[in-house]
């Protein structure tokens, strides 16, 4: 295989019109790396992907794959492959020919294509259907040839447009297995737009999280998870609470933030300018039920929902200012006590698992 390509956008926007789908991003995607483009419909994810493959012109800005400015350059000359959400294959052909249409369309010769993409199928584990027809072919297989297919001009970054969204989701999680092992095995950078956190989580060495065409967090997994950058993180990827209030000043690296009518919290970090909107990130697999409420670091809130999960229990209560505040909590906890809908529990948290978030526009 090729050597993988950095990819550096450097404040590229999309225009349709007088929409903006993709508003000003800067991004570096390091070379061999995993990156996942994660964010709701309509963030601008595939818009981004599709400017990088050469599939949608550049607004304005630049994108590098490696030393090279490629916005003018033609999809085939930019040294990427793009694996589309359809698949994308002829069923009129079998595998070897549809693996091989880049190299036929290339001039290469009948015997070096089929050889070639005989190669490919085999690194895909697909060589037992070489002369089936796509019709012929699961979900997972077909995405196993459009992999081949992709792959087969040696890229140095190969795109991929949800690729999983069609497979169900038990195939799911076997396939992003897969692909995690396959991009480790190449050693190529692969771009990967998601709108599924677990997905990213298991997948990506970088998550770049977006929201209305803007880049609201990129970091590794772990960073995502422990530390949201934004309230728009905190709630998308849905391992934090997020309340929102004002400045009531700090000390000893604790913000306060005051909720009128209700109670002042504490969070780790900078507090803004008194009075200022404020809002804090509390991490659902730390709260704790029961016990007396500490002073900042807790509130009594009414069960409105409990969701068994198997290992875990999900409990969602209401408080005075708050509402849907998330616990998880182990089902040997739950179990142990006997919560109900409509009652009213302390809630408690350390002061290490609540954050102050920052703001995009800040």
């Amino acid at each position: 295989m090729t050597k993988a390509a950095s990819i550096d956008i450097a404040s590229v926007s999309k225009i349709y019109g007088k929409t903006t789908a993709v508003d000003s991003i800067s991004l570096k995607i390091p070379a061999g790396s995993y990156c996942c483009l994660l964010g709701p419909s309509g963030c601008g994810k595939t818009s981004t992907l599709r400017m990088i493959a050469g599939h949608e012109s550049i607004s304005v800005g630049d994108i590098r794959l490696g030393p090279t400015v490629v916005n003018d350059l033609p999809p085939a000359k930019r040294g990427t492959a793009m694996m589309f959400q359809s698949y994308a294959l002829f069923p009129h052909l079998d595998l070897i020919d549809n693996v091989a249409f880049s190299l036929t369309m290339a001039g290469m010769t009948k015997n070096e294509r089929r050889a070639k993409a005989l190669d490919m199928l085999t690194l895909m584990q697909m060589e037992a259907y070489a002369d089936r027809r796509p019709a012929q072919l699961s979900g997972g297989q077909q995405q196993r040839v459009a992999l081949a297919r992709a792959l087969i001009t040696d890229p140095e970054a190969l795109l991929l447009d949800e690729p999983l969204s069609a497979l169900d989701p038990f195939l799911k999680v076997r396939m992003r297995a897969e692909l995690k092992k396959l991009q480790k095995s190449l050693g190529i950078t692969f771009v990967h737009v998601t709108h599924s956190q677990e997905e990213a989580m298991a997948l990506a060495d970088l998550i770049v999280v977006m929201s209305d065409g803007r880049i609201e967090q990129a970091a590794p997994p772990r960073e995502i998870f422990e530390r949201p950058a934004t309230a728009f993180v905190a709630r998308f990827m849905g391992d934090h609470n997020v309340i929102s209030g004002r400045s009531a000043g700090g000390a000893d690296g604790l913000a306060q933030l005051s909720i009128p009518g209700a109670s002042t919290f504490a969070a780790m970090g900078t507090a803004s300018a008194d009075n200022q909107p404020l809002d804090i990130a509390v991490r659902t697999d730390r709260v704790r039920l029961g016990g007396p409420v500490t002073k900042g670091l807790g509130f009594t809130g009414i069960v409105s929902n409990i969701e068994y999960r198997g290992a875990t229990v999900k409990i969602t209560c209401d408080g005075a200012g708050i509402s849907d505040f998330t616990a998880i909590i182990s089902d040997k906890a739950f179990f142990a006590t006997t919560v109900s809908v409509g009652d009213a529990v302390p809630l408690n948290w350390d002061a290490g698992d609540a954050i102050v978030l920052g703001r995009l526009d800040a």
